[in-house]
C-alpha cells in the first residue's frame, strides 16, 4: 500500500534555479498545417478559441493588440517573424515586461499538425519566474485544446472566458474565447 501524504510538507529553504523557466505546450491538431497556422494568424479565427478581439492579422514587423474583453485586459503583440505554415514568433508584456513566444507547425502527414508554444524571457525573482512559466503553461494548453475541439469538432469551448468566471466584467462577451 502506498504511503499516505503528510498533511505537513516541509519546504526546501534554500531552493535555486539552475535554468531559466520557460513554458511550453505541444498538441497535435488533425488538420493540414495551413488551417492550423492560419487559426493563429487570422484574428476571425483565433477570436473562437482565445482572445476576444485582435487590431488586426499577424504580420512579420507589425505591432497589434489583443483584447479580452469579458476581463477588460489587453496586451500588445510585436511581430517579429513569421514563417508561413512553419513558425510564429512574437513579444508581447503579458507578465508586465516583454516574454518571447514562439509557436512552431510541424506537418504530421497531409492530415494533422504538431503544435509547440515555447514561452520564455520572464522577469522577477525566482518564485515569480516559476509562477509565470506555470501560468503562462496553463493559459497556452487551454488554448491550445480550445484550438483542437474548433478545427477538429466545429465546437467553441469557452475556455479562456470559463476558467476566471468571477473576474468577468463584460458579461456580453463572457462566450467569446
Amino acid at each position: 500500500m502506498p504511503a499516505q501524504p503528510s498533511a505537513h510538507v516541509e519546504r526546501p529553504t534554500n531552493l535555486q534555479l539552475t535554468h531559466a523557466p520557460f513554458a511550453k505546450t505541444e498538441m497535435l491538431i488533425r488538420k493540414p498545417v495551413a488551417e492550423v497556422f492560419e487559426a493563429f494568424v487570422n484574428p476571425e479565427i483565433t477570436c473562437k478559441f482565445w482572445f476576444s478581439k485582435s487590431s488586426g492579422r499577424l504580420e512579420t514587423g507589425k505591432q497589434i493588440q489583443w483584447d479580452w474583453e469579458m476581463y477588460g485586459a489587453s496586451v500588445q503583440v510585436g511581430v517579429k517573424a513569421l514563417e508561413k505554415n512553419g513558425r510564429i514568433l512574437i513579444e508581447w508584456g503579458a507578465y508586465g515586461k516583454p516574454t518571447e513566444v514562439e509557436w512552431t507547425f510541424s506537418p504530421r502527414g497531409e492530415h494533422a499538425t504538431f503544435v509547440s508554444i515555447t514561452n520564455s524571457g520572464f522577469d522577477g525573482d525566482g518564485d515569480e519566474v516559476v509562477k509565470q512559466a506555470l501560468d503562462s503553461m496553463e493559459g497556452f494548453a487551454l488554448v491550445l485544446s480550445g484550438l483542437k475541439a474548433l478545427l477538429e469538432h466545429n465546437v467553441v469551448l469557452n475556455l479562456i472566458s470559463d476558467r476566471f468566471p468571477d473576474l468577468i466584467v463584460s458579461a456580453g462577451d463572457s462566450k467569446r474565447a
